[in-house]
């Protein structure tokens, strides 16, 4: 088996690019930058009033009221000494002012307006144009994922599409003969939840994948022919069972009988141990235990990040940190160990210890907690790498 540190190594050396496109913005969120982005125009593009009040020309006033600018419009003329415009937010200052006067600032009267300060700052309640960007100026870098606020700046710099990498297309599998489907009265089975978890996960990352998996079972055979279909037909395979040493667990020799290169198969870590890396082809493939909690913590820990990495994202890995506990612990366990934790305050709750079958704790966990192999057996009283789990 290797380590965690070598399996994460592994995987990224194995990472396929996926093509891109253009989209217009409103297509773009969740999705990753596969192009430097750049301002197609200054932001704001002119002078444009904070406030709704009146463009003063220079001098102390009082002024003469010579028109009114409502956002949109144009005064039409520049403002010569003594004359001021009625303006409201977001209406382009006239040439010849050297501020805006807010309206509660001032007393207008019969055309007239005085302010009600003795100074006036130049430049007073003015955007400036180009403030913010000027045309041309980098606005969102290669390998970044796009949020809402990206499509806000890009749309005010002009930019009318992006390029951005394809989101993989993700085949899940669900090997085993133990599940429910339709029968609820069968005896000695149980309702499958990894692949509907897996296809949550998916969906959540903003990837694609099928409503209903590709399903199994225990023989070899059709294993084989779900493989093949799954490698024709997605960018990326996910298996959920069939990877430890019983005589039902399949996956790793049905690859091999396909030709597949079995990158690793057994982690040292808890959970999911039996954890399996092969590339079918072209095509990645990430064999994951049968036991829900380990498929969601290798989903956190590998399969989201390589995914990421597949649609060219700069760091592809989960947010980091490392904080102390808040209470103290002890570990025993040879295998580095991902606990689900809670971060509070800047400290670091270990949530009960639940095995590999329970995923309660993961439901209102945050976080991961990360213990490499060389802290099992310490006094983990200091502090931790916690690994920050994305909000949906």
């Amino acid at each position: 088996m290797i380590t965690v540190e070598e399996a994460r190594r592994i995987i990224m050396a194995h990472v396929p690019s996926m093509p891109a496109e253009f989209r217009p913005l409103e297509l773009v969120v969740g999705a990753y930058a596969a192009a430097d982005a750049f301002a197609a125009d200054d932001y704001p593009r002119f002078d444009v009033s904070a406030v709704d009040g009146y463009a003063i020309s220079d001098g102390p006033g009082p002024w003469a009221e010579v028109g009114r600018i409502a956002a949109g419009q144009l005064l039409g003329k520049a403002l010569r000494a003594g004359e001021c415009a009625r303006i409201f937010t977001g209406a382009a200052v006239p040439e010849g002012a050297v501020a805006v006067l807010m309206q509660e600032h001032v007393i207008a009267n019969d055309g007239q307006v005085v302010a009600h300060q003795p100074e006036v700052k130049v430049g007073a309640n003015i955007r400036t144009r180009g403030e913010s960007f000027r045309n041309g100026e980098l606005l969102l870098a290669k390998g970044l994922q796009i949020t809402p606020a990206h499509v806000g700046v890009l749309a005010s710099g002009g930019v009318q599409e992006l390029m951005v990498s394809l989101e993989p297309q993700v085949g899940i599998v669900r090997t085993g003969d133990e599940f429910i489907d339709d029968v609820l009265s069968d005896a000695g089975r149980i309702h499958g939840s990894n692949e509907r978890m897996l296809v949550a996960a998916a969906r959540a990352a903003h990837l694609y994948t099928d409503d209903v998996p590709y399903i199994a079972g225990d023989d070899s055979e059709i294993l084989s022919s779900v493989l093949r279909q799954a490698a024709d037909e997605n960018d990326i395979i996910i298996t959920t069972g069939g990877v430890s040493v019983g005589d039902h667990d399949l996956v790793r020799q049905v690859l091999e009988k396909l030709g597949a290169t079995i990158h690793f198969h057994g982690v040292k870590q808890k959970p999911g141990k039996p954890m399996l890396f092969a590339t079918l082809g072209r095509r990645p493939v990430f064999g994951l235990p049968g036991n829900p909690r380990a498929v969601l913590m290798a989903w956190h820990a590998y399969v989201l990040p390589f995914l990421r990495a597949m649609q060219g994202a700069t760091d592809p890995w989960p947010r980091t940190e490392r904080l102390p506990f808040a209470q103290a612990i002890q570990l025993s366990n040879p295998r580095a160990e991902f606990r689900a934790a809670q971060v509070r305050n800047g400290l670091v709750h270990l949530l009960p210890d639940e095995g590999s079958h329970m995923l309660t704790t993961m439901a209102i966990a945050d976080a991961l907690a990360y213990f490499p192999i060389d802290a099992s057996a310490n006094d983990a009283r200091q502090d931790v790498e916690v690994i920050y789990l994305p909000r949906p």
